[in-house]
C-alpha cells in the first residue's frame, strides 16, 4: 500500500481518502468521537511534506531548507529532530526497535541510517534486485531486523544487519504487482496482480521468514470494465476483527446503485466470503476499525455507519455469523455523524472540519487532517452507545465484546436494578446469565461440572467477576432506596446463575444476603435459606452465623452444623465448643473422629480450660476422656495436675489427709499420691 505519504499541497499519495464537502444530513451524533488531544504537526504546504508510518504510528515532517527530519509519535509529546542528509524523500520509516532509519530516496533505492548506540552512523543503501525496468512501490518493516521491498515485479525480503551496515536477501518472489496493502498486526502483505488488479496474493511474515498463502480473486460487477479499468487500492482494506483477519472490498454498483462491502476471511489455506455489508449510499468510502467494530465513513453525506460482525443478524439458514455464511449485514443504526472532538486540556478549541476533503484515514483508528496538521484517534463512547440501544440483553451482548467496557457493563446492571430504572426480575436474570456464561468459560473451560456446554469465546470477551459485581453493583445499591425484598431476590437469582454455570459462589455474596435479612429481622427466611442450602456451606459464613447468636440463638447450632458438613473444619468446631466452655462436647466430638484426630490436639487446651472453670469434676472427666497414652506424652501434665488437686481437692476420700495435711506433705509424697490417683483414671 502506499507508504502513507501526504504529499505537498495536501495531496495524499496511496492512502484511504474521503472526498468533497456537503451539509450534514442529521444533527444526531454517533457514539464515536475524535480524541480530545490530537497529535499536532506542521501542516502540509508548498514547502512542507508529511509522511506517516502506519507500523510505528509516527509522523515525519520534511521542510524545505531544513537539515533535520522532525519525528512525532502518538505515545510521546516530544518532537525528535534527526539529521536528514541530502537527497529527495519519497518515504521514511523507522525499524521496529527504532535503531535504524530507512528513507526511500529514488524509485529503486532505500537508504539506511544507524541511530542505535554503538552502531556506525554512516549510511548504507539497498537497491531492487529485480530488472531495471521495475520500480519500488514501497517497503515495510516486518520484524526487528527484516524489511520487505515491494516492487512492480515482485517481492524481495531482506535481513538487515546494522552492525555490518548491510542487507542480505532472504527470499524473493516474481509477480507483477499493481499495488499492495499491509497489516502489521497480522504481518500479512496483500499484493494486487492481473490486468484488472482483482487477483490478490497474500504473504505471511513469521519468525524471520515469509510464506505465500493461497491466492484469491475479487469478483467485480458485470459492467465494471466500462466504469473503471481496475480494482483500486483505496477500495481494499486489511484489518483483524475478533481475532481473525479480514479483507474488506468496497464495491460500487453500476449506474449509481448503493454500494456494498464484501468481507473475505483470510486463513493460511483458503479465503472465504463470509458477509456483505449493505450500504445505502454510493460514492467513495473510507473504513476504520475500532474495538472490533467496522466504521464506514461517507464524506458526501458526512455520516458514518457502524457494523458489528457479531451483532444479532440472522442469515438465510437461521444461524448467526459465527461459523456460518451470512447473506447481508446491515448497520447497527442509521448513518450519523461522528462526534466533534472535545475541548483540549488547556481549554482551547480543537479545530476539526468533520469529514473534510483533506482527511486521510489509516488502520485501525487513525484520522489525519493534512492541511490542519492534526492526527486524531477514534474512540468509542460506550456510555453514549448504551443510550442508543434500548434492548438490555442486546446492549449487554454488545458491551461484553468491547475491550474496555467493564465499567459500562456494571453501570448497565446497576441501572437495571436500582428503583428509578428497575427492570423485571426475569430480564435481570437473563442479564446475569449473559455475564456468567463468559465468566464460567474463562474459569472452567468448555463444559461446566453440571454438564452445561459453553460456546467458544474470543479473547476480547470481558469476564465480569463476582468481586466486580459485589463492589460495582450490589454494594452501590445499598445507597439507594431499593426495597430489601427485591434486593434479596436479585442476590438469590445471581447466586442461582453462578450455580447453574458450575461456579463456586464467593462467601461475601452470602454474607450480603445474611446481613440484609438480619437487618430486617427476617430470621425465619434466613433459617430456610440455610436449611435448603440456598446459602452454601463455608467457614466465613459459619463464623458470621456464630456472631449472630446474641440476636438469633439458633444461629449457633446452624453454624456448628455447617462446620460439621464441611468435614474440613473440625479444629474450628473444637475451638468454638471450648470457647463456649462445652468441654465435654468438644472431647466427645474429637473421640468420634477417631484416635488420629485426638492425637493432633494438644491436651493443654482442654486441661487449662477445665482449670479455669474451677470445676474439679469437669477436670476429672476431661482426663478420663483423653487417652492416657496421649496424656503421658504431655510433659507438663503432672505439674498441672498437682497444682489443680492441691488447690481444689476438698475431700479426704482419695488423698488421705486434710487440705492442711496435703499442704504440709513433702513434695515427693504429693507426687506419689498424684501418680497413684492417675493410675486409677
Amino acid at each position: 500500500m502506499a507508504d502513507g505519504v501526504v504529499g505537498e499541497a495536501g495531496a495524499a499519495v496511496s492512502s484511504k481518502e474521503v472526498v468533497s464537502d456537503e451539509e450534514l444530513q442529521s444533527s444526531e451524533e454517533l457514539p464515536v468521537e475524535l480524541s480530545s488531544e490530537p497529535l499536532r504537526f506542521a501542516p502540509v504546504n508548498a514547502t512542507t511534506s508529511v509522511f506517516f508510518d502506519e507500523t510505528n504510528k509516527q509522523v515525519f515532517v520534511v521542510q524545505e531548507g531544513s537539515p533535520d527530519l522532525l519525528v512525532k509519535s502518538l505515545d510521546s509529546d516530544e518532537e525528535e529532530a534527526i539529521p536528514l542528509g541530502r537527497g529527495p524523500v519519497i518515504s521514511v520509516k523507522f525499524s521496529l526497535d527504532h535503531r535504524v532509519l530507512s528513507i526511500q530516496r529514488t524509485s529503486r533505492t532505500v537508504v539506511f541510517h544507524n541511530l542505535g548506540p554503538g552502531l556506525d552512523p554512516a549510511e548504507y543503501s539497498q537497491s531492487c534486485k529485480s530488472k531495471l525496468s521495475s520500480h519500488l512501490l514501497g517497503f515495510v518493516w516486518t520484524g526487528t531486523g527484516e524489511v520487505a521491498f515491494i516492487t512492480s515485479l515482485g517481492l524481495e525480503y531482506y535481513a538487515v544487519h546494522p552492525e555490518k551496515r548491510s542487507l542480505k536477501l532472504i527470499k524473493s518472489y516474481s509477480i507483477s504487482v499493481n499495488w499492495y496493502v499491509y497489516s502489521h498486526e497480522n504481518r500479512v502483505l496483500l499484493l494486487s496482480t492481473a490486468l484488472q488488479a482483482n487477483q490478490l496474493q497474500p504473504y505471511l511474515f513469521k519468525d524471520g521468514g515469509v510464506s505465500r498463502l493461497s491466492k484469491f480473486e475479487v469478483d467485480l460487477p458485470a459492467s465494471y470494465n466500462q466504469l473503471s479499468p481496475k480494482l483500486l487500492e483505496r477500495d481494499v482494506y486489511l484489518a483483524p476483527i475478533y481475532q481473525r483477519l479480514y479483507c474488506m472490498v468496497v464495491r460500487n454498483k453500476p449506474r449509481g446503485g448503493p454500494a456494498e462491502i464484501t468481507l473475505l476471511r483470510l486463513t493460511r489455506d483458503t479465503t472465504t466470503r463470509v458477509a456483505v455489508l449493505a450500504l445505502d449510499q454510493s460514492g467513495r468510502f473510507a473504513i476504520n476499525t475500532v474495538d472490533n467494530l467496522i466504521l464506514v465513513h461517507h464524506q458526501i453525506s458526512k455520516s458514518t455507519c457502524i457494523f458489528d460482525l457479531k451483532w444479532a443478524t440472522v442469515g438465510r439458514d437461521g444461524n448467526y455469523l459465527d461459523g456460518h455464511p451470512v447473506e447481508v449485514l446491515h448497520p447497527m443504526m442509521r448513518p450519523r455523524s461522528i462526534a466533534a472532538p472535545l475541548p483540549q486540556a488547556d481549554g482551547g478549541p480543537t479545530p476539526a472540519n468533520l469529514y473534510s476533503s483533506s482527511w486521510i484515514v489509516f488502520q485501525p483508528d487513525i484520522v489525519i487532517d493534512a492541511r490542519l496538521g492534526y492526527l486524531w484517534t477514534l474512540h468509542f463512547n460506550l456510555e453514549r452507545m448504551a443510550e442508543l440501544i434500548p434492548s438490555k440483553t442486546k446492549l449487554l451482548k454488545f458491551l461484553l465484546r468491547r475491550g474496555d467496557a467493564k465499567d459500562t457493563i456494571l453501570k448497565v446492571l446497576f441501572d437495571a436494578i436500582k428503583p428509578e430504572t428497575r427492570c423485571e426480575l426475569g430480564l435481570i436474570s437473563q442479564m446475569f446469565d449473559q455475564i456468567n456464561h463468559i465468566y464460567a468459560r474463562r474459569l472452567l473451560g468448555a463444559t461446566t461440572p453440571q454438564g452445561v456446554v459453553l460456546p467458544q469465546l474470543g479473547s476480547e470477551a470481558i469476564a465480569v467477576s463476582q468481586s466486580d459485581m459485589y463492589k460495582g453493583v450490589f454494594l452501590a445499591l445499598e445507597d439507594t432506596k431499593i426495597k430489601y425484598q427485591f434486593m434479596v431476590k436479585v442476590l438469590v437469582d445471581y447466586i442461582r446463575s453462578l450455580s447453574y454455570f458450575g461456579l463456586s459462589v464467593e462467601h461475601f455474596l452470602y454474607e450480603l444476603v445474611i446481613n440484609l435479612l438480619v437487618r430486617h429481622n427476617r430470621y425465619y427466611q434466613l433459617h430456610q435459606f440455610l436449611q435448603y442450602h440456598v446459602i452454601s456451606d463455608s467457614k466465613p459464613v459459619a463464623c458470621l452465623l456464630l456472631s449472630l447468636e446474641s440476636k438469633y440463638p439458633p444461629a449457633f447450632q446452624l453454624a456448628l452444623d455447617m462446620l460439621k458438613r464441611l468435614t474440613t473444619a473440625n479444629e474450628e468446631i473444637v475451638d468454638v465448643l471450648v470457647g463456649k466452655d462445652q468441654l465435654l462436647l468438644a472431647l466427645r466430638f474429637l473421640r468420634s473422629l477417631g484416635p488420629e484426630a485426638v492425637a493432633t490436639v494438644s491436651p493443654r487446651r482442654f486441661l487449662e480450660a477445665a482449670y479455669n472453670t474451677e470445676d474439679s469434676s469437669l477436670f476429672y472427666i476431661g482426663t478420663r476422656l483423653l487417652p492416657p497414652s496421649h496424656l503421658r506424652n504431655f510433659s507438663k501434665w503432672r505439674t498441672l495436675a498437682e497444682c489443680v488437686f492441691c488447690r481444689n481437692f476438698n475431700s479426704v476420700q482419695v488423698l488421705r489427709g486434710t487440705k492442711r495435711d496435703v499442704a504440709k506433705t513433702p513434695r515427693i509424697q504429693k507426687r506419689r499420691r498424684v501418680r497413684s490417683f492417675c493410675r486409677t483414671l
